[in-house]
């Protein structure tokens, strides 16, 4: 998860890191529903170098490895990066996992070194997307793909109840987990920013997509299920950083 000025604290990720380690490994929206998107997005990725932006505990990153991937993962929560470097332990050096900040510059990353990025519900905690969209483009190498999800913006804006649509505005949203109430805080904005964040940092935007769940959610949680099939919840975009 990112911090970004003004936006969520890495500590509450922290603090909640093993209880959504757990949710996140299993449940509909998770596992039968993000996870499917973004590597059907991703494509073959056997003997990539994928950066998985936000990795949380690793569970993408485990799914990339699994097919064939080479990974670096960052999250600002250290908490997470050590849940995702004992989930994927057994990739050994196929696998690297590292502390960072989305909101500052990676430094620590080369020039044209990734040839897929991943963002799994995460760029939605930052306000400013310009800085971290320049950072994604600098490391992927010319033709590369950032593939990422997040929260639709028209659930986000009928689930707060907004009455401006068109504003970026922070929101605090109250999560279950572990049995017991956690409070999350991101940024809900237009799609029209959306597109135009990712176009002002030089990616043509390839697809855009709206997934179905896979079918066997219907059985895991018919609820879930049926609003993944008839309200918006995630939006999904594959955009390529052309060759300059």
């Amino acid at each position: 998860m990112a911090d970004a000025p003004g936006g969520p604290d890495p500590d509450q990720y922290d603090e909640l890191a093993a209880d959504y380690a757990a949710h996140a490994g299993s449940s509909v929206a998770n596992a039968l529903y993000d996870r499917p998107a973004i590597l059907g997005l991703a494509g073959d990725v056997a003997g990539a170098h994928v950066l998985d932006v936000g990795c949380a505990a690793g569970h993408l990153a485990e799914s990339l490895l699994e097919r064939g991937a080479r990974v670096t993962g960052i999250d600002a929560s250290a908490s997470m990066v050590r849940l995702a470097r004992e989930r994927c332990a057994a990739s050994g050096d196929r696998a690297r996992f590292h502390r960072a900040d989305l909101a500052e510059p990676l430094d620590f990353l080369p020039d044209g070194t990734f040839d897929l990025v991943t963002a799994s519900l995460v760029l939605h905690y930052l306000e400013d997307w310009g800085p971290v969209l320049g950072e994604l483009r600098r490391v992927l190498r010319p033709g590369g793909a950032l593939v990422m999800s997040i929260h639709h913006p028209a659930e986000d804006w009928r689930w707060f109840d907004r009455p401006d649509y068109f504003q970026t505005e922070l929101v605090t949203d109250t999560w279950q987990l572990g049995g017991r109430p956690h409070e999350v805080r991101f940024y809900r904005r237009p799609l029209s920013q959306a597109f135009a964040a990712l176009r002002d940092a030089g990616f043509q935007v390839d697809q855009l997509v709206e997934p179905m769940p896979l079918p066997e959610a219907r059985e895991r949680d018919p609820k879930v299920y049926a609003a993944l099939t008839t309200t918006p919840n995630f939006l999904y975009f594959r955009a390529i950083s052309p060759a300059s």
